[in-house]
């Protein structure tokens, strides 16, 4: 495994970098004070076309896994929120790009290529009755001669009011349970589509968040990803969750490396004159927690890279994705503890950061399926022997 970073993606890192210190983080900022995402006219977005969503994987071109994840933690640790909500296919690209077939890649991933206005898309997956438990789901759908009815519910959806197209999960029969999951891509204004409403959240404010309803929506056939045959849903979710938990990991390390840097540089302008006894601990806390950061990263690569190679990487995805937002989340929780009564208040970044990092252990399955998964994994494929 090569851990030299490209030196295409180096660049767009370092173009991504200077984005992020001047418009993602005060953007960030701005948007959590008014506890709402920027709407989607904002000038920003225009500004921000060409830069990648959610790290911009897409399943072409070489090394777009690598990419992604480089990408997806450099503009998590300036505001996770606004990197979500930079234009793009985002986490709706995946499935598109894996299940559906050259035209449908075309007609759903074209709009994307040089675009001339921001477009998003959405993947929607998430019910109020089946979160990590996505073999749960209950949307239907019904075949009615050249069309597909789509019925049901869908929550937590990043972008989901302003996507141009929405990957939404179904079942045509739920006694079927996984054999019977179909992936479809539903696109904006199609009769039975609404938008039910806004979430308003804890943190990643930036991020917009919606409930969506589906009631007789009559989705054309060639919209179908990956065909009819059983169980294609559902290999194609796992196939999509696969690349995009070592994006959130990313992402992860990203927040936790920002809460890092602004401990450290409290700790650094306000810690000269602790006991040598305090000033040792602290520094094997910080110490401790970037050997974790720098851990995790390399746990997110490696998953990423065998996706570019085409090989296994479940049990991979499913490490990182259990491992990186625990530490995280400890980063910012030292951040609090350094700062002290500062950390609670919200003139300090931290504060923000120890809000919006929490999400990322539920999103893409919580840290127990993730363990669950690898458990599975391990057995199954006979890495562990008696």
């Amino acid at each position: 495994m090569d851990l030299t970073i490209p030196e295409p993606i180096e660049r767009m890192r370092k173009a991504l970098r200077a984005l992020g210190e001047h418009r993602l983080r005060p953007l960030g900022l701005e948007a959590d004070r008014r506890g709402a995402a920027l709407p989607s006219d904002h000038p920003f977005f225009r500004e921000a076309l060409g830069f990648p969503s959610g790290g911009g994987f897409t399943g072409q071109g070489k090394a777009s896994a690598l990419r992604a994840v480089v990408l997806a933690e450099e503009a998590a640790y300036w505001d996770r929120g606004m990197a979500t909500s930079l234009p793009g296919p985002s986490l709706g690209g995946p499935p598109v790009a894996l299940m559906g077939s050259p035209e449908q890649r075309r007609r759903f991933l074209g709009i994307f290529d040089k675009p001339s206005e921001p477009r998003w898309a959405a993947f929607a997956m998430t019910e109020p009755g089946a979160g990590s438990d996505v073999a749960a789901i209950r949307t239907r759908a019904r075949r009615e001669g050249d069309h597909w009815v789509i019925d049901g519910e869908k929550m937590f959806i990043s972008n989901g009011a302003r996507a141009s197209w929405v990957v939404v999960w179904a079942t045509i029969d739920p006694a079927q349970g996984r054999a019977g999951h179909r992936a479809f891509v539903v696109e904006r204004g199609t009769p039975g589509f609404r938008v039910a409403r806004i979430d308003k959240k804890m943190g990643l404010a930036a991020s917009e968040t919606a409930a969506l309803v589906f009631e007789d929506c009559r989705v054309p056939a060639d919209n179908l990803l990956g065909g009819n045959g059983a169980g294609q849903g559902w290999k194609g979710a796992m196939a999509t969750f696969n690349v995009t938990r070592p994006i959130v990991a990313a992402m992860a390390v990203g927040i936790g490396r920002a809460a890092y840097d602004e401990a450290r540089r409290f700790a650094r302008d306000n810690f000269s004159g602790l006991s040598a006894h305090r000033l040792a601990r602290t520094r094997e806390r910080f110490a401790t927690i970037r050997r974790k950061l720098e851990a995790g990263r390399l746990l997110a690569w490696k998953a990423a890279w065998l996706a570019d190679q085409k090989q296994p990487n479940a049990t991979e995805a499913a490490m990182a994705k259990a491992y990186c937002p625990p530490v995280a989340l400890e980063a910012a929780s030292l951040g609090i503890d350094i700062l002290g009564e500062c950390g609670f208040a919200s003139d300090f970044l931290i504060e923000k950061l120890f809000r919006d990092v929490k999400v990322l252990d539920i999103v893409e399955g919580t840290g127990q399926i993730q363990r669950l998964v690898m458990a599975r994994q391990l057995v199954n494929h006979g890495v562990v022997h008696d």
